[in-house]
């Protein structure tokens, strides 16, 4: 099944409203996927080994849907081994300064512009072994910004050649920052964090990316320029749905 391109989605839709998976079940992806614009896999902080990220990846092509790795590191491997799963993207975290964007793409991209290894299983299995002319244009490359070094440096992550979108981690930057992870970050503080990313991305002509988990920030990161949200986790719908089940029931 060809791989559903995340570019393309961002060409046809202004915003792109996601979900994230944690746990390392397609089924929850075949169920749910086709609610929303495309899937986090998050392979950094979720359940998932490789053969889950592999079977979400195929769940997001069943339901037509592109999907994104979230990988733990910067290590090449991981890197080249979430791609060859024939993901439309992948999500790197901790992304500080320009000269760690300029290794992220070293590791995602094929030559000339880095040194991605080539031979995929899948993807050779299912576009031949031409697939990588074209495959440092069909996948994008994520660098999330989650320090107050990143967010310094955040005009000169995105600049970098590659490097196709930023995402703003606010959690990490709070915890940074000895901010309680169980109380709402300061919303001026968070706001001017969220102006400098969106910024950032426009003068540089990338994609700004965003977790939004209630409507009022959702609405806010949308007129700040953010194109790629992340609205809800599957955790949250089973915690919610299964509070809200047993308590319709009494």
């Amino acid at each position: 099944m060809a791989m559903v391109r995340i570019k393309d989605e961002l060409a046809r839709k202004r915003v792109l409203l996601g979900i994230s998976i944690c746990y390392p079940v397609p089924g929850i992806i075949e169920l749910v996927g086709r609610d929303w614009d495309w899937i986090w896999i998050d392979g950094q902080h979720g359940e998932h080994d490789y053969n889950s990220i592999l079977g979400c990846v195929r769940a997001c092509e069943l339901v037509r849907r592109p999907s994104v790795v979230r990988v733990p590191s910067h290590d090449y491997g991981f890197i080249g081994l979430a791609l060859d799963t024939n993901t439309s993207g992948i999500m790197v975290p901790m992304v500080n300064n320009a000269r760690q964007a300029e290794s992220i793409v070293q590791a995602a991209k094929f030559p000339p512009l880095g040194e991605r290894s080539y031979g995929g299983r899948r993807p050779v299995d299912m576009h031949g072994r031409a697939y990588s002319h074209t495959a440092n244009e069909d996948t994008l490359l994520i660098a999330q910004i989650e320090t107050a070094e990143g967010l310094e440096q955040a005009g000169e992550i995105a600049a970098v050649q590659g490097v196709d979108a930023i995402l703003f981690g606010a959690d990490d930057l709070a915890l940074r920052a000895s901010m309680p992870m169980d109380q709402p970050r300061h919303p001026e503080t968070f706001r001017k964090e969220m102006e400098k990313v969106a910024q950032a991305a426009k003068e540089t002509g990338k994609i700004a990316g965003v977790v939004t988990p209630s409507p009022d920030l959702y609405r806010l990161a949308v007129e700040m320029g953010f194109r790629l949200c992340v609205g809800v986790g599957e955790v949250g719908i089973l915690a919610e749905g299964s509070k809200n089940a047993r308590e319709r029931l009494g």
